[in-house]
């Protein structure tokens, strides 16, 4: 597949409904399944390939998720699919996209999810297991509208949302399933910007430039992904727990190649340039 970000080309992954492109440090992984991009377990295996992909990449710095065309980022579950399928198989299925998504915020890299047309149900799901939102103005609405179909949202969905904005907001978008629009969700905290852009390419261009910003030489990755993992460990532990995990994510950059140069360019008073080591 074709790429016009300034990447690699495209790949894609065994089960056909996501591509994986990197170059300049960044990874770009895309979510496919027309119309609505809704994922089914063949995605989620996908997205779980993707991941590994990009943790175990080296050249690898920060990771872009999108999904593939201007109307959709994700519908959320295929829902004929769960309607084929025996309860057994759903809770595996359950089972395995918690455990993706929690790959995803385990990696010591940077996530971010381009949000371009509407992202409900899974799908903003997905985005909230993603460490920054970025959502193109007028593109659409998100929201956990399960309710409706008498389930609750079980890819994280109940936890997540609470997190970001307090039990009482979540219980109540939850339990009346309202679609907001993303202005609305950058108000409730759940996406953290909200990008104007032309059209689409230049919405997730803009992304990608974004995440480029973090990587070397201008940022230390290594400082940036073991921010992410402090906080995404950190917050589920007790403060003294969580104190001790910072202490030893800190040592260990205090013996990287990066510290050193960021410590002796403020000494020199000059630009740091860094490698990633």
């Amino acid at each position: 597949m074709s790429n016009q970000h300034g990447m690699g080309a495209a790949e894609l992954l065994p089960n056909g409904k996501a591509s994986y492109a990197s170059g300049g440090g960044v990874a770009l992984i895309t979510l496919i399944n027309p119309p609505a991009n809704g994922y089914s377990h063949a995605m989620m295996r996908d997205l779980d390939e993707a991941i590994l992909r990009a943790r175990f990449d080296d050249g690898v710095q920060v990771i872009v998720l999108a999904g593939a065309g201007e109307k959709f980022f994700c519908a959320g579950a295929d829902i004929s699919m769960l309607n084929a399928v025996t309860p057994a198989f759903k809770y595996q299925f359950c089972l395995h996209a918690n455990e993706t998504l929690l790959r995803m915020e385990h990696t010591p890299k940077l996530v971010i999810a381009a949000l371009g047309g509407h992202c409900v149900g899974g799908g903003l799901e997905i985005a909230m297991a993603c460490d920054i939102r970025i959502a193109r103005a007028g593109s659409g609405k998100c929201g956990l509208p399960e309710i409706a179909l008498g389930v609750l949202p079980g890819t994280g969905g109940t936890q997540r949302l609470a997190r970001l904005v307090g039990k009482p907001k979540a219980i109540e978008l939850m339990v009346s399933g309202r679609l907001f629009d993303y202005e609305e969700a950058r108000q409730l905290g759940v996406v953290n910007e909200v990008r104007e852009a032309a059209s689409d390419e230049s919405f997730l261009e803009s992304v990608l430039a974004t995440a480029r910003s973090w990587c070397a030489p201008d940022k230390a990755p290594l400082a940036v992904g073991l921010i992410k993992r402090a906080v995404q460990t950190g917050e589920e532990l007790p403060l003294e727990a969580g104190l001790a995990l910072e202490r030893e994510l800190q040592a260990r950059l205090f013996s990287s190649a990066d510290a050193r140069e960021g410590i002796a360019a403020f000494v020199e008073k000059r630009k740091a340039r860094f490698t990633g080591q």
